[in-house]
């Protein structure tokens, strides 16, 4: 039998927010297979994952500059620009946050974000008032799905993994999770995630 949920942790990208790094780069390159190389191979997400990890993105960016010097406004333009890769809250997920709060749920989070890109962010999100904490992981410098994250956000969150309920759209990090002894949910919408909340008596 599963311990009494205490509290919900949420991810944030994909979960909370959209992110789409297309969104940006397809006002810079307008043919489409110079998009999709450019997404392949110059700014990818596996690349974007250093600054995740605690890199500086100007380091990033002069790095891959040397590496790419015909697309250097456009990398730059990353750093510049990233909050136009997040257009838009997801769909219903803010609101299920309001409806746990209101409630008096103790609500966390536990994001792959860089240090610089967050700065950028965080002041755009009002919601995230509604959390007692946040952790990062470019202020960290550890990201999920490795174990570290999690022993940490379970230190400063204060409570035994098996009592929160986490939410990521990612299934290696809801693997690790689940492995770690959290309860979990696998993020696929903000109708599914209701439904599993409400049969958790959460809602």
């Amino acid at each position: 039998m599963s311990d009494v949920i205490k509290a919900v942790v949420f991810d944030v990208g994909r979960v909370i927010v959209q992110w789409d790094m297309r969104l940006l780069f397809e006002k810079l390159i307008e043919d489409p297979q110079e998009l999709d190389w450019f997404l392949g191979n110059v700014v990818t997400e596996e690349w974007h994952m250093q600054h995740d990890a605690g890199r500086p993105i100007a380091d990033m960016i002069a790095e891959r500059i040397e590496l790419y010097p015909a697309y250097s406004a456009q990398i730059e333009a990353y750093g510049a620009r990233f909050l136009e890769t997040i257009p838009d809250r997801v769909p219903g997920t803010v609101e299920l946050i309001e409806r746990l709060d209101a409630r008096g749920c103790p609500l966390f989070a536990i994001t792959n974000f860089g240090t610089d890109f967050w700065a950028q962010y965080r002041p755009t999100e009002p919601v995230f008032e509604r959390f007692g904490d946040i952790v990062v992981s470019g202020h960290e410098k550890t990201i999920k799905p490795g174990r570290e994250i999690f022993d940490l956000a379970q230190q400063r969150f204060g409570l035994p993994a098996g009592s929160m309920f986490f939410i990521d759209d990612n299934a290696a990090n809801i693997a690790a999770a689940r492995e770690f002894g959290w309860q979990v949910h696998l993020f696929t919408c903000a109708a599914q995630l209701e439904s599993d909340l409400e049969a958790r008596g959460l809602l």
